[in-house]
Protein backbone atom coordinates (compact mmCIF):
# COMPACT_ATOMS: atom_id res chain seq x y z
CA UNK A 1 0.00 0.00 0.00
CA UNK A 2 1.10 3.56 -0.72
CA UNK A 3 2.62 5.60 2.08
CA UNK A 4 2.60 9.39 1.90
CA UNK A 5 5.88 11.10 1.16
CA UNK A 6 5.28 13.16 4.30
CA UNK A 7 5.25 10.13 6.58
CA UNK A 8 7.92 8.07 4.81
CA UNK A 9 10.32 11.04 4.69
CA UNK A 10 10.23 11.80 8.44
CA UNK A 11 13.56 10.08 9.06
CA UNK A 12 15.69 11.12 6.12
CA UNK A 13 18.10 8.39 5.02
CA UNK A 14 16.54 6.12 7.65
CA UNK A 15 18.24 7.76 10.64
CA UNK A 16 16.74 9.76 13.48
CA UNK A 17 19.97 10.18 15.45
CA UNK A 18 18.96 7.86 18.26
CA UNK A 19 20.85 4.72 17.20
CA UNK A 20 23.39 4.71 20.05
CA UNK A 21 20.63 5.37 22.59
CA UNK A 22 18.53 2.51 21.20
CA UNK A 23 21.56 0.21 21.20
CA UNK A 24 22.10 1.02 24.88
CA UNK A 25 18.46 0.33 25.70
CA UNK A 26 18.71 -3.04 23.92
CA UNK A 27 21.76 -3.89 26.02
CA UNK A 28 19.85 -2.96 29.18
CA UNK A 29 16.94 -5.21 28.14
CA UNK A 30 19.46 -8.05 27.84
CA UNK A 31 20.66 -7.52 31.40
CA UNK A 32 23.75 -5.39 30.76
CA UNK A 33 24.39 -2.68 33.37
CA UNK A 34 24.63 0.50 31.28
CA UNK A 35 25.28 3.98 32.66
CA UNK A 36 23.01 6.28 30.67
CA UNK A 37 24.22 9.82 30.03
CA UNK A 38 22.12 10.04 26.91
CA UNK A 39 18.67 11.42 27.65
CA UNK A 40 17.33 14.58 29.28
CA UNK A 41 15.32 12.91 32.00
CA UNK A 42 15.63 14.15 35.58
CA UNK A 43 17.04 11.60 38.01
CA UNK A 44 14.53 12.98 40.55
CA UNK A 45 10.96 12.35 39.41
CA UNK A 46 7.94 14.65 39.59
CA UNK A 47 7.50 15.98 43.13
CA UNK A 48 4.92 14.12 45.20
CA UNK A 49 3.03 17.33 45.94
CA UNK A 50 2.40 17.82 42.21
CA UNK A 51 1.26 14.24 41.83
CA UNK A 52 -1.01 14.66 44.84
CA UNK A 53 -2.58 17.73 43.22
CA UNK A 54 -3.11 15.73 40.03
CA UNK A 55 -4.64 12.86 42.01
CA UNK A 56 -7.01 15.12 43.94
CA UNK A 57 -8.11 16.83 40.73
CA UNK A 58 -8.81 13.53 38.99
CA UNK A 59 -10.74 12.14 41.95
CA UNK A 60 -12.77 15.34 42.03
CA UNK A 61 -14.04 14.47 38.57
CA UNK A 62 -11.74 16.59 36.43
CA UNK A 63 -11.38 13.75 33.91
CA UNK A 64 -13.67 14.90 31.10
CA UNK A 65 -12.88 16.99 28.07
CA UNK A 66 -10.97 20.11 29.07
CA UNK A 67 -11.21 23.38 27.16
CA UNK A 68 -9.03 23.02 24.06
CA UNK A 69 -7.11 26.30 24.58
CA UNK A 70 -6.44 25.26 28.18
CA UNK A 71 -8.20 26.08 31.42
CA UNK A 72 -8.46 29.81 31.97
CA UNK A 73 -6.61 29.84 35.28
CA UNK A 74 -3.56 28.06 33.84
CA UNK A 75 -3.44 30.28 30.76
CA UNK A 76 -3.61 33.30 33.08
CA UNK A 77 -0.83 31.96 35.31
CA UNK A 78 1.44 31.37 32.31
CA UNK A 79 0.64 34.82 30.89
CA UNK A 80 1.58 36.43 34.20
CA UNK A 81 4.76 34.35 34.43
CA UNK A 82 5.84 35.32 30.92
CA UNK A 83 5.05 38.99 31.46
CA UNK A 84 6.97 39.09 34.73
CA UNK A 85 10.04 37.41 33.24
CA UNK A 86 10.18 39.24 29.90
CA UNK A 87 8.52 42.59 30.57
CA UNK A 88 6.24 42.04 27.57
CA UNK A 89 2.52 42.65 28.08
CA UNK A 90 0.97 39.17 27.93
CA UNK A 91 -2.63 38.05 28.49
CA UNK A 92 -4.72 34.91 28.29
CA UNK A 93 -5.33 35.49 24.56
CA UNK A 94 -1.58 35.13 23.98
CA UNK A 95 -1.46 31.60 25.42
CA UNK A 96 -2.38 28.13 24.15
CA UNK A 97 -1.85 25.07 26.35
CA UNK A 98 -0.34 22.10 24.48
CA UNK A 99 0.50 18.46 25.27
CA UNK A 100 4.16 19.25 25.86
CA UNK A 101 6.69 21.31 23.96
CA UNK A 102 6.83 18.83 21.08
CA UNK A 103 3.17 19.45 20.25
CA UNK A 104 3.96 23.16 20.33
CA UNK A 105 6.80 22.67 17.83
CA UNK A 106 4.51 20.81 15.47
CA UNK A 107 1.63 23.26 15.80
CA UNK A 108 3.69 26.41 15.30
CA UNK A 109 5.20 25.12 12.08
CA UNK A 110 1.80 24.02 10.81
CA UNK A 111 0.58 27.55 11.53
CA UNK A 112 3.44 29.41 9.87
CA UNK A 113 4.38 27.22 6.89
CA UNK A 114 2.60 25.50 4.00
CA UNK A 115 3.71 22.13 2.56
CA UNK A 116 6.77 22.66 0.40
CA UNK A 117 7.85 25.82 2.23
CA UNK A 118 11.40 26.23 3.51
CA UNK A 119 11.70 26.15 7.31
CA UNK A 120 15.05 26.93 8.94
CA UNK A 121 16.50 25.61 12.19
CA UNK A 122 19.85 26.16 13.87
CA UNK A 123 22.48 23.51 14.58
CA UNK A 124 23.17 21.87 16.90
CA UNK A 125 19.49 21.04 17.27
CA UNK A 126 17.19 18.94 19.39
CA UNK A 127 16.88 15.66 17.52
CA UNK A 128 13.21 15.96 16.58
CA UNK A 129 13.54 19.35 14.87
CA UNK A 130 14.23 18.21 11.28
CA UNK A 131 11.81 15.29 11.46
CA UNK A 132 9.07 17.51 12.89
CA UNK A 133 9.43 19.77 9.85
CA UNK A 134 9.64 16.94 7.32
CA UNK A 135 6.54 15.36 8.88
CA UNK A 136 4.64 18.41 7.63
CA UNK A 137 6.04 18.28 4.13
CA UNK A 138 8.39 21.21 4.70
CA UNK A 139 11.84 21.72 3.27
CA UNK A 140 13.84 21.45 6.49
CA UNK A 141 17.09 23.42 6.21
CA UNK A 142 19.69 23.56 8.98
CA UNK A 143 21.88 26.58 9.74
CA UNK A 144 25.45 25.56 10.63
CA UNK A 145 27.28 26.95 13.64
CA UNK A 146 30.81 26.45 14.98
CA UNK A 147 32.04 25.27 18.35
CA UNK A 148 34.79 27.92 18.43
CA UNK A 149 32.01 30.54 18.42
CA UNK A 150 30.34 28.69 21.28
CA UNK A 151 27.69 27.55 18.77
CA UNK A 152 26.34 31.10 18.49
CA UNK A 153 24.76 31.45 15.02
CA UNK A 154 26.30 33.96 12.63
CA UNK A 155 24.30 36.25 10.36
CA UNK A 156 26.10 35.24 7.18
CA UNK A 157 25.29 31.58 7.80
CA UNK A 158 21.58 32.30 8.24
CA UNK A 159 21.38 34.56 5.20
CA UNK A 160 22.86 31.86 2.94
CA UNK A 161 19.61 29.93 3.33
CA UNK A 162 17.02 32.59 4.05
CA UNK A 163 15.69 33.07 0.52
CA UNK A 164 12.07 31.83 0.26
CA UNK A 165 12.11 30.68 3.91
CA UNK A 166 9.00 31.18 6.03
CA UNK A 167 10.27 30.45 9.55
CA UNK A 168 13.35 30.17 11.72
CA UNK A 169 13.46 27.85 14.75
CA UNK A 170 15.93 28.60 17.55
CA UNK A 171 16.58 27.02 20.95
CA UNK A 172 18.21 29.01 23.77
CA UNK A 173 19.30 27.81 26.29
CA UNK A 174 20.32 25.23 23.76
CA UNK A 175 19.93 21.49 23.81
CA UNK A 176 22.46 19.95 23.18
CA UNK A 177 25.24 22.54 23.48
CA UNK A 178 24.26 24.42 26.66
CA UNK A 179 24.82 27.71 24.79
CA UNK A 180 22.71 30.74 25.67
CA UNK A 181 22.36 33.14 22.76
CA UNK A 182 23.83 36.52 23.64
CA UNK A 183 21.99 39.83 23.32
CA UNK A 184 23.97 40.55 20.17
CA UNK A 185 23.04 37.17 18.71
CA UNK A 186 19.36 37.57 19.55
CA UNK A 187 19.31 41.11 18.14
CA UNK A 188 20.90 39.85 14.94
CA UNK A 189 18.34 37.04 14.66
CA UNK A 190 15.50 39.51 15.23
CA UNK A 191 16.85 41.80 12.53
CA UNK A 192 17.21 38.92 10.05
CA UNK A 193 13.61 37.86 10.73
CA UNK A 194 12.33 41.40 10.29
CA UNK A 195 14.38 42.01 7.15
CA UNK A 196 13.32 38.76 5.48
CA UNK A 197 9.79 38.58 6.89
CA UNK A 198 10.29 35.33 8.82
CA UNK A 199 8.31 33.91 11.69
CA UNK A 200 10.64 33.26 14.62
CA UNK A 201 9.83 30.14 16.64
CA UNK A 202 11.70 30.23 19.94
CA UNK A 203 12.00 27.01 21.96
CA UNK A 204 12.64 28.18 25.53
CA UNK A 205 11.95 25.03 27.56
CA UNK A 206 15.29 25.33 29.43
CA UNK A 207 14.77 28.96 30.52
CA UNK A 208 14.84 28.03 34.22
CA UNK A 209 18.27 26.39 33.95
CA UNK A 210 20.67 29.31 33.60
CA UNK A 211 24.23 28.94 34.92
CA UNK A 212 25.98 31.89 33.31
CA UNK A 213 25.07 34.65 30.86
CA UNK A 214 21.41 35.77 30.69
CA UNK A 215 18.42 34.31 28.89
CA UNK A 216 16.73 36.69 26.46
CA UNK A 217 13.37 35.84 25.00
CA UNK A 218 13.33 37.33 21.48
CA UNK A 219 9.66 38.26 21.92
CA UNK A 220 10.94 41.02 24.23
CA UNK A 221 12.99 42.68 21.48
CA UNK A 222 11.65 45.66 19.50
CA UNK A 223 9.00 44.82 16.88
CA UNK A 224 9.22 41.07 17.55
CA UNK A 225 5.97 40.41 19.43
CA UNK A 226 3.95 40.04 16.23
CA UNK A 227 6.34 37.64 14.51
CA UNK A 228 7.51 35.47 17.44
CA UNK A 229 5.99 32.24 18.77
CA UNK A 230 7.50 31.03 22.04
CA UNK A 231 7.34 27.39 23.15
CA UNK A 232 7.43 26.62 26.87
CA UNK A 233 7.01 23.48 28.92
CA UNK A 234 6.73 22.12 32.47
CA UNK A 235 8.96 19.17 31.55
CA UNK A 236 12.36 20.61 32.47
CA UNK A 237 11.37 23.37 34.91
CA UNK A 238 9.24 21.10 37.13
CA UNK A 239 10.42 17.56 36.22
CA UNK A 240 7.02 16.81 34.64
CA UNK A 241 8.31 15.16 31.46
CA UNK A 242 5.70 12.40 31.33
CA UNK A 243 2.77 14.69 32.11
CA UNK A 244 3.00 16.27 28.65
CA UNK A 245 2.11 19.85 29.49
CA UNK A 246 3.45 22.89 27.64
CA UNK A 247 2.34 26.05 25.89
CA UNK A 248 2.72 28.41 22.96
CA UNK A 249 2.81 32.18 23.48
CA UNK A 250 2.20 34.43 20.50
CA UNK A 251 0.03 37.11 18.89
CA UNK A 252 -3.71 36.67 19.70
CA UNK A 253 -4.71 36.21 16.05
CA UNK A 254 -2.19 33.40 15.60
CA UNK A 255 -3.23 31.81 18.91
CA UNK A 256 -6.85 31.76 17.66
CA UNK A 257 -5.74 29.83 14.58
CA UNK A 258 -3.62 27.51 16.71
CA UNK A 259 -6.69 26.77 18.83
CA UNK A 260 -8.47 25.66 15.64
CA UNK A 261 -5.47 23.46 14.84
CA UNK A 262 -5.48 21.94 18.34
CA UNK A 263 -9.20 21.23 18.08
CA UNK A 264 -8.45 19.04 15.07
CA UNK A 265 -5.27 17.38 16.34
CA UNK A 266 -4.70 16.98 20.07
CA UNK A 267 -8.09 18.21 21.32
CA UNK A 268 -6.51 19.69 24.40
CA UNK A 269 -4.78 18.44 27.55
CA UNK A 270 -6.32 16.46 30.41
CA UNK A 271 -7.86 18.78 33.00
CA UNK A 272 -6.26 17.04 35.98
CA UNK A 273 -2.83 17.48 34.39
CA UNK A 274 -3.51 21.17 33.86
CA UNK A 275 -4.62 21.55 37.48
CA UNK A 276 -1.36 19.91 38.59
CA UNK A 277 0.61 22.30 36.39
CA UNK A 278 -1.23 25.25 37.93
CA UNK A 279 -0.34 23.96 41.40
CA UNK A 280 3.30 23.47 40.34
CA UNK A 281 3.63 27.02 38.98
CA UNK A 282 2.19 28.38 42.23
CA UNK A 283 5.14 26.89 44.16
CA UNK A 284 7.30 29.73 42.87
CA UNK A 285 10.87 30.32 41.80
CA UNK A 286 12.49 28.53 44.75
CA UNK A 287 10.81 25.28 43.74
CA UNK A 288 12.17 25.64 40.20
CA UNK A 289 15.64 26.41 41.53
CA UNK A 290 15.56 23.18 43.55
CA UNK A 291 14.69 21.22 40.41
CA UNK A 292 17.60 22.84 38.57
CA UNK A 293 20.13 22.58 41.42
CA UNK A 294 21.55 19.10 40.60
CA UNK A 295 22.48 20.20 37.09
CA UNK A 296 24.13 23.37 38.31
CA UNK A 297 26.14 21.28 40.79
CA UNK A 298 27.14 18.70 38.16
CA UNK A 299 28.13 21.43 35.75
CA UNK A 300 30.73 22.63 38.25
CA UNK A 301 31.79 19.03 38.84
CA UNK A 302 32.22 18.54 35.09
CA UNK A 303 34.40 21.60 34.62
CA UNK A 304 36.53 20.59 37.60
CA UNK A 305 37.11 17.04 36.29
CA UNK A 306 37.98 18.26 32.80
CA UNK A 307 40.82 20.38 34.19
CA UNK A 308 42.79 17.14 34.51
CA UNK A 309 42.39 16.08 30.87
CA UNK A 310 43.70 17.75 27.71
CA UNK A 311 41.97 15.46 25.21
CA UNK A 312 38.42 16.41 26.16
CA UNK A 313 37.21 20.01 26.15
CA UNK A 314 33.85 21.38 27.27
CA UNK A 315 31.91 23.90 25.25
CA UNK A 316 30.96 26.42 27.94
CA UNK A 317 27.73 24.99 29.43
CA UNK A 318 25.83 28.21 30.13
CA UNK A 319 22.46 26.55 30.71
CA UNK A 320 20.48 23.32 30.57
CA UNK A 321 21.10 19.80 31.84
CA UNK A 322 23.78 18.86 29.31
CA UNK A 323 27.40 19.51 28.52
CA UNK A 324 28.87 19.29 25.03
CA UNK A 325 32.34 17.75 24.91
CA UNK A 326 34.81 18.27 22.08
CA UNK A 327 36.64 14.95 21.52
CA UNK A 328 38.16 15.75 18.11
CA UNK A 329 41.64 15.26 19.58
CA UNK A 330 40.90 11.52 19.56
CA UNK A 331 40.56 11.59 15.74
CA UNK A 332 37.27 9.71 16.14
CA UNK A 333 33.86 10.90 15.10
CA UNK A 334 31.29 11.33 17.82
CA UNK A 335 29.47 8.25 16.53
CA UNK A 336 32.62 6.10 16.58
CA UNK A 337 33.59 7.28 20.06
CA UNK A 338 30.08 6.80 21.48
CA UNK A 339 29.80 3.27 20.12
CA UNK A 340 33.25 2.27 21.38
CA UNK A 341 32.57 3.79 24.80
CA UNK A 342 29.30 1.87 25.02
CA UNK A 343 30.90 -1.42 23.92
CA UNK A 344 33.96 -1.13 26.17
CA UNK A 345 32.68 0.62 29.29
CA UNK A 346 28.89 0.35 29.01
CA UNK A 347 28.49 4.13 29.17
CA UNK A 348 25.89 5.61 26.82
CA UNK A 349 26.27 9.16 25.48
CA UNK A 350 24.80 10.92 22.46
CA UNK A 351 27.18 11.54 19.53
CA UNK A 352 27.30 15.13 18.39
CA UNK A 353 26.34 14.07 14.87
CA UNK A 354 22.86 13.25 16.20
CA UNK A 355 22.37 17.02 16.49
CA UNK A 356 23.79 18.06 13.11
CA UNK A 357 27.17 18.14 11.42
CA UNK A 358 28.12 21.32 13.28
CA UNK A 359 28.57 19.10 16.34
CA UNK A 360 30.57 16.36 14.58
CA UNK A 361 33.44 15.18 16.74
CA UNK A 362 31.56 16.14 19.90
CA UNK A 363 29.46 14.30 22.48
CA UNK A 364 26.41 15.40 24.41
CA UNK A 365 26.53 14.31 28.05
CA UNK A 366 23.29 14.42 30.03
CA UNK A 367 24.03 15.33 33.66
CA UNK A 368 21.07 13.26 34.79
CA UNK A 369 22.36 10.58 37.14
CA UNK A 370 23.45 10.69 40.77
CA UNK A 371 26.61 12.69 41.51
CA UNK A 372 28.88 9.76 42.36
CA UNK A 373 27.93 7.68 39.33
CA UNK A 374 28.16 10.76 37.11
CA UNK A 375 31.63 11.61 38.39
CA UNK A 376 32.89 8.05 37.81
CA UNK A 377 31.39 7.83 34.32
CA UNK A 378 32.82 11.18 33.21
CA UNK A 379 36.30 10.27 34.46
CA UNK A 380 36.11 6.94 32.65
CA UNK A 381 35.07 8.74 29.46
CA UNK A 382 37.98 11.17 29.72
CA UNK A 383 40.49 8.39 30.39
CA UNK A 384 39.10 6.46 27.44
CA UNK A 385 39.57 9.50 25.20
CA UNK A 386 43.18 9.81 26.37
CA UNK A 387 43.90 6.28 25.13
CA UNK A 388 43.06 7.31 21.57
CA UNK A 389 44.94 10.58 21.74
CA UNK A 390 48.07 8.75 22.90
CA UNK A 391 47.83 5.98 20.31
Amino acid sequence: MHKSHRISNINEAGSDGWEVFLKARQMISEGVNVTELSIGEHDVRTDKSILDAMHVSALAGNTGYAMVPGIQSLRQAIAERVQERTGVLTGVDNVLITPGGQAGLFATHAATCDPGDRALYVEPFYTTYPSTLRAQGLEAVSIPTRSHFGFQPQRADIEKFVQDARSLLINSPNNPSGAIYSHDTMSMIADVCSTHNLWLISDEVYETQIWSSRHISPRSLPDMQERTLVIGSMSKSHAMTGSRIGWVVGPPDMIRHLIDFATNTTYGVAGFVQEAALFALAQGVKFEENIAAPFKRRREMTLDILKGFKTVKAIDPQGGMYVMLDIRATSLSGIEFANRLLDRHHIAVMPGESFGQSAAGHLRIAMTIADGAYRDALRTLCQFATEFADS
